[in-house]
């Protein structure tokens, strides 16, 4: 078997004999199940090789993928594969080969970012070899042969079977170790204890640092992977969280909770660690500080303090007026002791109509009433004067209208008057005149 030289003097067989999968395997009979299974690729034995059902235009399977768990994060350098060899039919298994991808993961997907080897243009020998210095766990082979594709000449696109029967992943088998021999040690700050096989450098770090070496921490405030996350900012006095973890080491600032230090308290609870139940007086509670806008009848910072002539939601609205005493109930307002004169209603707002203006209205009626009367009494007393007069003095001219029921008297002619003449007595004088006065 030919292993490709590497610059190296030593590298590990991260590979051999791990736990591999693959997609459909192939069979011809019932008892050889075991015969093309994942795990002869690992076995070191170039006899003993893995198969897949075919895949290609022609047949239910276009894709194709065999998987090896190296078991952990490692440091690698290079994949090896050995293809299985037909004598007289090298370029048909060229063909076959033709187009695979390698990956390498730490956690077995297939992505760009993952993607170690892509085959092409070119047919690939059948002892393949690529450096692949990366790190990881999983690695991956995978082909298709897809519709719609126009594939280089010499790929075969039908009855397209995979045969490996070696992959032999090198790298260093400590973690935490690069260069020749495997013997130097990679930056603690490394994510996975893992970096490049020969210069040293990280492929990453871990959470909590940055830059090539992974030396340097995060700038305050910030935390996790690459620094990307922000830490809450409320921890205990105003203390930066941990720039691994985003934790506050010192606890949470006063209405503050969690791991992080980024909910604040249930409703209804305040102070540190969320430990102080808020005033049942207030309709909400700040956590931090247990301020509150106040349920009614109750105001000041935690609504201890009961309305004093005012009431409502935190004592805004003042007694009326006209309440006596101006106190009122403190939830509603509706005056306690009653209303000053003049008012009335639940809170004294509505006012009777004016006494004064009463009275005037009632004298002025009463004097109206007074003077009509006398006007009329006056107005019948000259009439009946006027009236008497005409009848009682022979000298005054008579008013000859026929249609007066005295017209018949008048008229008569040198007759005897009907009307007896009236004498007054001496014992009457003092009332002779009285109709005058």
């Amino acid at each position: 078997m030919d292993y490709v030289q590497y610059c190296f003097t030593r590298t590990d067989d991260l590979s051999k004999n791990k736990v591999a999968t693959q997609s459909r395997t192939y069979t011809t009979h019932v008892n050889d199940v075991h015969q093309y299974v994942a795990g002869n690729a690992l076995d070191r034995d170039i006899t003993t090789c893995m198969r897949t059902d075919a895949i290609g235009l022609t047949s239910p399977d276009k894709t194709v993928w065999w998987k090896v768990d190296l078991g952990g994060v490692y440091n690698i350098y290079s994949v090896n594969i050995l293809f299985k060899k037909y004598d007289g039919q090298e370029r048909r298994q060229q063909g076959r080969f033709a187009g695979f991808s390698v990956y390498v993961s730490t956690n077995g997907t297939r992505d760009n970012s993952s993607l170690c080897y892509k085959d092409w243009f070119k047919l690939p020998p059948l002892n393949f070899s690529t450096h692949c210095v990366t790190s990881g766990r999983y690695v991956i082979f995978y082909n298709e042969r897809s519709h719609g594709v126009i594939y280089p000449d010499g790929y075969e696109v039908n009855g397209v079977y995979t045969e490996l029967c070696e992959v032999i992943v090198k790298g260093c088998q400590a973690a935490g170790v690069y260069g020749n021999n495997c013997t130097e040690q990679c930056p603690p700050n490394c994510r996975d204890k893992v970096c490049h096989i020969q210069k040293g450098t990280c492929f990453g770090c871990a959470p909590g640092w940055i830059d090539t070496m992974c030396y340097t921490k995060c700038i305050d405030g910030w935390y996790g992977q690459n620094c990307k996350q922000q830490c809450s900012g409320h921890c205990r006095d105003s203390a930066v969280c941990n720039h691994v973890t985003g934790q506050c080491d010192v606890g949470c600032a006063a209405g503050w909770r969690g791991t992080l230090c980024d909910k604040a308290c249930k409703e209804g609870y305040h102070g540190q660690n969320c430990s102080h139940l808020c005033s049942p007086n207030c309709k909400t509670c700040k956590p931090t500080d247990e301020t509150c806008s106040c349920q009614a009848g109750w105001m000041g910072p935690n609504c201890s303090i009961g309305c004093m002539q005012f009431y409502g939601e935190n004592c805004q609205f003042p007694c009326s007026k006209h309440c006596v005493n101006q106190t009122c109930n403190r939830f509603h307002g509706i005056c306690q002791f009653g209303c000053e004169s003049g008012y009335h209603g639940q809170k004294c707002e509505q006012e009777f109509p004016s006494t004064i203006c009463l009275s005037t209205i009632s004298s002025g009626l009463v004097g109206s009433s007074v003077s009509a009367c006398v006007f009329i009494t006056t107005a019948v007393v000259i009439l009946i004067i006027r009236r008497r007069k005409k009848f009682c003095f022979p000298g005054r001219p008579r008013i000859s209208n026929t249609d007066s029921p005295y017209a018949e008297i008048e008229n008569q002619k040198g007759g005897a008057s009907t009307y007896q003449e009236l004498t007054i007595s001496e014992t009457n004088k003092d009332y002779q005149n009285l109709a005058l006065q």
